[in-house]
């Protein structure tokens, strides 16, 4: 009798201490560990009840989505999640555009013939703008100002360097 008993003790024992073991996790750690996951998507956010991930947000693709998810049920604690989340519409890509230089070739010639004369510069289209570019003496760079000024062509860079 004394034997079953212990048996018995040691029984209850054993079951209670195993029960005691298994430690039920917070929602507030949950939420915890969660919400490190989510934050690799910034458009994300999840919120845990019950040991319940609920995810809401926008998402750029399925496939990142589904990774969340998977992430979210990894974590010990979590009993399942509940998907609330979008993906995002694919946004077309824009055809590209085609431009064409800012500047009127009309003009550029213009330009080119207003400074022939003078040696040491060159007419460039640079970023769509017309641009001077050389060496020149400092009474050159007067009459290549003042000429170019007279054609009233806009806006011109004047990226000359002026030797003394």
């Amino acid at each position: 009798m004394k034997k079953t008993i212990a048996m018995a003790a040691l029984a209850v024992a054993i079951s209670l201490g195993s029960v005691s073991c298994k430690k039920k996790v917070s929602d507030t750690d949950l939420q915890t560990q969660a919400t490190t996951v989510v934050t690799a998507n910034p458009g994300a956010s999840v919120e845990v009840k019950d040991g319940v991930a609920h995810l809401s947000g926008t998402f750029e693709t399925q496939e990142a989505k589904d990774e969340m998810i998977r992430q979210l049920k990894s974590i010990s604690g979590i009993k399942d999640v509940h998907d609330m989340a979008t993906v995002a519409p694919a946004t077309a890509t824009p055809a590209p555009v085609e431009t064409q230089s800012a500047v009127d070739p009309a003009v550029q010639q213009k330009v080119q013939d207003a400074v022939k004369d003078i040696p040491g510069v060159k007419v460039k289209v640079v970023n769509g703008e017309l641009t001077l570019t050389g060496t020149i003496s400092s009474s050159d760079a007067r009459k290549v100002k003042e000429s170019v000024d007279a054609l009233k062509v806009g806006k011109v860079n004047y990226n000359y360097t002026v030797k003394q």
